[in-house]
């Protein structure tokens, strides 16, 4: 049997397929590589119990039915068959924010198309306490069985909206109060001097091309990641894993130690 390579209802690796079952994603199977190893190690062990408890269709089989499911070539033993997850709406994030008592924190991924990039984004996304990731509908990654891997299972508890037009999207956030930071190697601000603690939108631009043209031409302000090495760029997912920290340190602090940018003339 052929599978396709970027089917959105694929789970793939133990970390994925364990954070879906605590989310709570609606799952209809679970393939574990089936021998004598795979039988004795306890966290495939594990994921088995927990599906068995959630009512889930647990199925062994040998590994080279596995291999040809997988698009990772990393499945690590095991495939989850799910229901393909749902995007959210602007307002989804908002909602979150609101929830929270914090200001809106959202990243927005113009056109990212590596899956790979894409899922290391939505990681730290996670982890850095983001309300969402905005996505454009075409010619960008979107949840797939590789961004769930690479994710390491975040892809299940961050908040995903995926929109038809950024520019549009963008303009929608500005009326709603939030400022829009676009990054890019010519920003006339640099990111240690940039004030990131209000309600804020990182635009992390494509692997190739970075920002386009209406996209930066909306953004409130551009920012710059100092460098001071011989290469002048880092790749998208790092990029925005800088930027997002730095947005952590800043709302963690006290309220001090970055100058204010201006917010006159938007």
């Amino acid at each position: 049997m052929a599978y396709e390579k970027d089917r959105e209802d694929l789970i793939e690796g133990r970390n994925a397929v364990i954070e879906a079952l605590r989310s709570g994603r609606g799952i209809d199977k679970i393939y574990l590589a089936r021998g004598e190893a795979e039988a004795a190690d306890k966290t495939l062990g594990h994921i088995a119990s927990r599906a068995r408890d959630a009512g889930v269709v647990v199925v062994r089989t040998d590994r080279r039915k596995l291999d040809a499911m997988s698009a990772t070539h990393a499945h690590q033993g095991v495939i989850a068959v799910a229901a393909v997850k749902e995007y959210c709406t602007l307002d989804t994030l908002f909602d979150l924010a609101e929830g929270k008592g914090e200001a809106p924190f959202l990243i927005l991924c113009d056109e990212i198309s590596d899956p790979r990039n894409f899922g290391a984004i939505l990681r730290t996304a996670e982890c850095v306490g983001a309300h969402g990731v905005i996505i454009p509908k075409r010619r960008s990654a979107g949840i797939t069985g590789v961004v769930e891997k690479t994710s390491a299972g975040a892809a299940e508890h961050v908040a995903v909206a995926r929109v038809a037009n950024l520019s549009a999207a963008i303009r929608e956030l500005k009326e709603r109060g939030v400022w829009i930071y676009g990054t890019a190697a010519s920003g006339a601000h640099s990111l240690w001097q940039t004030d990131l603690s209000g309600p804020l939108c990182l635009v992390i631009g494509s692997e190739g091309e970075g920002m386009g043209r209406l996209v930066r031409e909306n953004c409130d302000f551009l920012v710059s990641i100092p460098m001071r090495g011989r290469l002048d760029s880092l790749n998208a997912a790092t990029a925005a894993g800088v930027l997002m920290y730095e947005v952590l340190r800043q709302r963690m602090a006290s309220g001090g130690g970055a100058e204010k940018i201006s917010a006159e003339g938007r």
